[in-house]
């Protein structure tokens, strides 16, 4: 007979918030690490050492390109993925007579994160190094902090809460940590593609509501030629700058048309859901002559549901005709993010228990909402049929100067998915 007392969520709490200490110190430590594009081997490392001491384990594997860049949803390249390694723990639950659901109710779950980040912009502009992470009025200050390093740490916390009650999930449990996730998503593609699943996957990306839609988006990088010339004989060059910023302003022109059509998933809270940014632009050589070449990097959101052959039509029929009607030769590029838009089903068994398991641990509802962006959970929903959202700690200056986390919100990420652990999985004794 079962007679064995599993935890309720107000005892997991009790123990998540004991760790909190724990939690803080493990985010100045990953934070610490400069894991920008290329640069991910020492975070992953930590990463691997922090996975093991939980008798996780561990698969640490670099990215096969061979076996990826023929599947759906993935990006192109045009750099080395030597080095390149995903980091696994994984949790098999060992046969027990005794767990809190019965098996088949017990359901698999993936904890999903990149360790990738962003470029810092200028460091002069940032209030302290921003790899040397600072706490200040209840927020944690770092490139990385919020996007997405507190959101690993949570579920990171959450596992070891169940452990430290003397608890295992009772269903397999698989927490990730992946590369490329800020440029092409191809390290979460590596994982499905190695055959790792499950009945669920939360990514905790900064956001503290429960994500139910996500853009799509595209990169390319537009080459414009033109002719040099003395300023003297300007007439008989062709500025590539000027050529470029009219192909951008034809840009911005076919981006309004895009938000003039409305979307369920987006259009009741953003009234401008589509945007095209003009991330990196170079052009030119000399300040008196007529520049020969300029080359801008375009990143271009559209909607769930609509075609990325479609998209890319659009975005070259633009690009090459604003470039013939001007006389400049153009070429365009495909490289990093080809990423489709993707819908996550309110209603579906997983976003609805997440939901209840919200308003059982934090005492208020949750809330339910679209972003901007895309993250990874796409490659699950789309490719997979895994169901998949995004739920993170609150987060300031994403991609910006003085990017923090609050650490409240961490706590509470952290109360959540450590209880949903118990709910979803369910659990079993340790030993």
């Amino acid at each position: 007979m079962n007679n064995i007392n599993y935890p309720t969520h107000e005892k997991i709490i009790e123990v998540v918030d004991k760790l909190q200490n724990e939690a803080i110190e493990k985010l100045k430590q990953l934070v610490s690490f400069d894991s920008l594009l290329g640069n991910e081997k020492d975070a992953q490392m930590y990463i691997d050492e922090v996975f093991k001491s939980l008798d996780l384990k561990v698969d640490r594997f670099e990215i096969d390109l061979e076996q990826i860049k023929n599947l759906p949803g993935f990006s192109p390249v045009n750099w080395s993925y030597e080095g390149k390694e995903n980091v696994i723990g994984i949790h098999e639950p060992q046969p027990s007579e005794h767990a809190s659901k019965p098996k088949d109710q017990r359901k698999s779950l993936i904890f999903n994160g990149h360790i990738d980040v962003v470029p810092t912009g200028r460091d002069s502009l940032w209030s302290q190094n921003p790899f040397s992470p600072y706490v200040k009025d209840g927020r944690l200050y770092g490139r990385g902090s919020g996007d997405m390093k507190a959101g690993i740490i949570a579920f990171i916390i959450a596992y070891k809460a169940i452990r430290e009650l003397g608890f295992a999930p009772a269903a397999k449990v698989l927490l990730q940590t992946v590369v490329e996730e800020e440029c092409t998503g191809n390290g979460t593609l590596a994982c499905l593609a190695r055959g790792y699943k499950a009945d669920a996957a939360i990514i905790p990306e900064p956001f503290p509501e429960i994500i139910t839609a996500q853009v799509g988006l595209v990169w390319c990088k537009v080459n414009v030629r033109g002719r040099p010339a003395h300023v003297l004989e300007m007439t008989s060059g062709i500025n590539a700058i000027d050529g470029a910023m009219f192909i951008v302003g034809e840009l911005r022109k076919l981006e309004e048309k895009w938000n003039q059509t409305k979307h369920d998933g987006f259009s009741s809270k953003f009234p401008h859901p589509l945007n095209f940014n003009l991330g990196m632009i170079n052009g030119g050589e000399w300040t008196s002559s007529v520049p020969c070449e300029c080359n801008f990097d375009l990143r271009a959101g559209f909607y769930p549901g609509v075609d990325l052959k479609y998209v890319r039509e659009q975005l070259t029929a633009t690009i090459e005709g604003a470039a013939k009607e001007k006389g400049l030769p153009v070429t365009i590029e495909w490289n990093g993010f080809q990423a489709e838009g993707c819908l996550h089903d309110k209603e579906g068994e997983m976003m609805k228990q997440l939901g209840e398991t919200y308003k059982s641990a934090l005492k208020r509802d949750a809330v339910y909402s679209p972003v901007l962006c895309t993250t990874d959970s796409r490659f699950f929903e789309l490719y997979y049929g895994v169901p998949a959202t995004c739920f993170g700690p609150e987060s300031k200056y994403i991609h910006g100067i003085d990017e923090s986390v609050s650490l409240e919100s961490l706590r509470d990420v952290t109360r959540v998915l450590a209880c949903f652990i118990s709910d979803w999985c369910g659990l079993q004794p340790l030993h």
